[in-house]
């Protein structure tokens, strides 16, 4: 049995929220900086580079690179051999937050009432935080900063088994056109097949985690992928809604079994500030 105090997790969680908000994923960068040769709009192009110097900007000064610096959603897998030690893990997590938003001067963008008073908590906590139980004596921790832009444009719907494969990509195909500009593109989006209602969601905020350009292991989902983001980029929404070839940066799915009576999908949009961090204690 290994054992891992809190205050380990609460300084690692605090620097990777921090270099997250700062430094976007050296993929996407790779990604964006390609995507300007396949954009055939002069707007468009100009969109790109000025992300990409923006990137620059935020990681040489350590500043956020949004101002919308996000829900903090973490997918955190504990091995079974782990003792935590001094504390509660889900406290450590938000801790670490709370930390990395007053020292990181990020900004707090939740509120405890979503309906009524709607009063910001002032710190970014709670966290949304998935808890999974592997083999092993390590933690891992994923975190990505959703911002509420592209989080208020990603759709969940329960088609009938009926519908197929043409109802799942007519559906992804609707939510990111109507995105639009409101979710400032080019997106990252993440597909979830299968499941409940709930964990389809699940599933589209997982697959944003997959590095950019790392296909399915299922050739036929790895297709389908391909496919769609293919498709995705003849919409003509371009960079920021200003028109152009440059939608989608990258598309992944992630399925899961499903009732025989269902058919979950969920298509959770990530906006060009693509943050997100992972590490293993």
């Amino acid at each position: 049995m290994r054992e891992i105090h809190v205050d380990l997790i609460i300084q690692r969680v605090k620097s990777m929220v921090m270099d997250a908000e700062y430094n976007l994923p050296d993929d996407f960068v790779k990604a964006v900086d390609t995507a300007k040769a396949f954009e055939e709009s002069p707007t468009g192009k100009e969109i790109l580079e000025t992300i990409l110097q923006n990137a620059q900007v935020s990681s040489k000064e350590q500043v956020a690179y949004c101002q919308d610096t996000g829900y903090p959603v973490f997918f955190i897998e504990v091995g079974q051999d782990v003792h935590i030690t001094g504390g509660n893990i889900k406290d450590a997590i938000n801790e670490g937050v709370r930390q990395a938003t007053k020292e990181g001067y990020l900004r707090a963008s939740l509120a405890f009432d979503p309906v009524f008073e709607r009063k910001n908590t002032g710190d970014n906590t709670p966290a949304l935080i998935y808890f999974d139980i592997v083999p092993g004596d390590k933690i891992k921790i994923k975190f990505a900063a959703k911002g509420g832009g592209s989080e208020n444009q990603s759709k969940q719907i329960m088609l009938k088994p009926a519908d197929g494969l043409e109802g799942v990509k007519k559906f992804v195909l609707k939510t990111i056109a109507n995105a639009g500009p409101n979710a400032c593109p080019p997106f990252t989006v993440g597909v979830g097949i299968g499941g409940t209602f709930d964990y389809s969601a699940v599933l589209a905020k997982k697959a944003l985690f997959r590095p950019i350009g790392e296909r399915h292991s299922d050739p036929r989902i790895a297709m389908l992928e391909e496919e769609l983001l293919s498709l995705a980029n003849q919409l003509g929404v371009g960079p920021l809604g200003f028109g152009g070839t440059v939608t989608a940066i990258d598309l992944k799915i992630e399925v899961a079994p499903v009732h025989i009576a269902s058919l979950p999908v969920a298509v959770n949009i990530q906006c060009h500030a693509n943050r997100h961090n992972e590490i293993e204690i």
